[in-house]
């Protein structure tokens, strides 16, 4: 699908999307979690949509009651010999731990990117903890036979600290019996990234009644074994708006507001709420109150951001920067190359097109923008957030911007065109979009 983004200015409020990464870890939690939970506002994108497959494929039983989920869950009992994660990184890392504690054999497999993603990972810690596991060279399809067993164990961090959310859920589950010998079982952990996801994961795991493993500075987490979950009769979580698929709404409202984003929480969690930090180093004209958050474009100004913690904000920031007066100049592009594209280099090369110098030196990116943002033709290389970064490009480029393989945007923020339209974007498509 192509989608073509001519030059505009915004109104509204809009609302921000709901969380994938409060949305998956919700689905997680409430598959472990021995009771009925409801999960409101859920999210709709493709990646929640495998989660929510899988943890019925897991075993939970899912109703849907007036726009919520109601779940019941009761512990890993898998009703298939197959998980699917589609295009979803984080379902993968964080159910294929959840999977590994059932005795019996499954098939973990995806679709697009995903089975070129490395999953050493498993393949070196897996057999620690007694499960089989047999990969295609460390990639896509990975059969696995439990159940997992807690141990000991130290693992590294740097890859993705997606890994670790999905070992920290497994452990809350297998702990709950009695580990003899072991009074107390360690992950210790090496260079760690990402760590405000890890602070998400835990807390989801405490509203959710687990075990919430003591954290000695992200470097060792200890839980207790023979610990049972806290009995609670019924959870209800409401998963939180988006700050990533909402980085590029704010982003849009500091280059052609005014405009005004409604649900999400200041005091989140999620690493990219550090948005807000970016866009003021960046003489955004912004102010928040119990409304919203409230845009005015102007004066913006080349920046320094330190991303290796939100890697997720690179894309709305290289669209920032192309607005910018002077150089902007990013940190943690090492955290990059195994997304749904490389991204360092695919905006390199979608935003040399539109005019704006990239550079990318070691761990370093630098933003140089031209006079004035080119209009061109540009492809997402199937990557939502490379797709979400031109069409916001566009809103005031020196004309129209048309994204190819657009709908690639579906994996995280679904109605991003549909909310774009309501924000007063012009937009034309080859396929019909519902912008109401």
């Amino acid at each position: 699908m192509k989608v073509t983004i001519y030059p505009s200015s915004l109104k509204g409020p809009i609302q921000a999307p709901a969380s994938k990464s409060s949305m998956q870890r919700a689905c997680a939690a409430a598959l472990l979690r021995k009771g009925k939970t409801v999960i409101q506002n859920p999210g709709h994108s493709n990646d929640d949509k495998a989660a929510l497959q899988i943890m019925q494929d897991l075993g939970a039983t899912v109703t849907e009651d007036n726009g919520d989920y109601i779940v019941q869950g009761n512990g890993v009992s898998p009703v298939a010999e197959e998980i699917f994660c589609g295009e979803s990184g984080l379902s993968i890392r964080m159910f294929t731990p959840l999977a590994a504690l059932a005795s019996s054999r499954i098939i973990v497999t995806g679709e697009g990117s995903l089975v070129n993603r490395p999953m050493h990972f498993f393949d070196l810690v897996f057999p620690q903890l007694g499960v089989e596991i047999q990969s295609n060279e460390n990639k896509l399809p990975l059969q696995i036979r439990g159940p997992l067993q807690p141990q000991d164990i130290r693992v590294d961090g740097s890859l993705s600290s997606q890994f670790l959310t999905g070992l920290l859920l497994a452990y809350a589950s297998a702990s709950e019996s009695e580990v003899e010998g072991k009074p107390n079982i360690t992950i210790s952990v090496d260079s760690l990234t990402s760590k405000p996801y890890i602070d998400l994961t835990l807390d989801v795991m405490g509203r959710f009644g687990l075990q919430v493993p003591v954290n000695n500075d992200y470097r060792e987490f200890t839980f207790k074994t023979g610990h049972p979950q806290q009995h609670q009769e019924q959870v209800v979580y409401t998963v939180e708006g988006d700050w990533s698929g909402a980085s590029f709404l704010l982003v849009a409202g500091a280059i052609a507001g005014p405009l005004t984003v409604r649900g999400l929480d200041l005091a989140s969690t999620q690493a990219d709420r550090r948005i807000l930090d970016a866009l003021m180093s960046a003489n955004a004209g912004i102010a928040t109150d119990a409304k919203g958050i409230h845009l005015v474009p102007g004066g913006l100004k080349g920046f320094y951001f330190d991303a290796t913690d939100c890697p997720d904000l690179f894309p709305p920031l290289v669209a920032l920067a192309a607005y910018c007066a002077g150089v902007t100049t990013i940190k943690g592009v090492s955290r990059l190359e195994h997304k749904e594209s490389n991204r360092a280099l695919t905006l390199q090369e979608e935003f040399d097109k539109m005019g704006v110098d990239i550079e990318l030196e070691g761990d370093i990116m630098t933003i140089t923008p031209g006079r004035q943002v080119k209009g061109a033709d540009v492809e997402s290389h199937h990557d939502h957030r490379i797709a979400m970064a031109c069409a916001i490009a566009g809103l005031k480029a020196d004309s129209e911007m048309v994204i190819d393989d657009a709908e690639a945007v579906a994996k995280s923020y679904p109605d991003f065109y549909r909310d774009l339209g309501q924000m007063g974007v012009k937009l034309d498509s080859d396929t019909k979009i519902k912008l109401i």
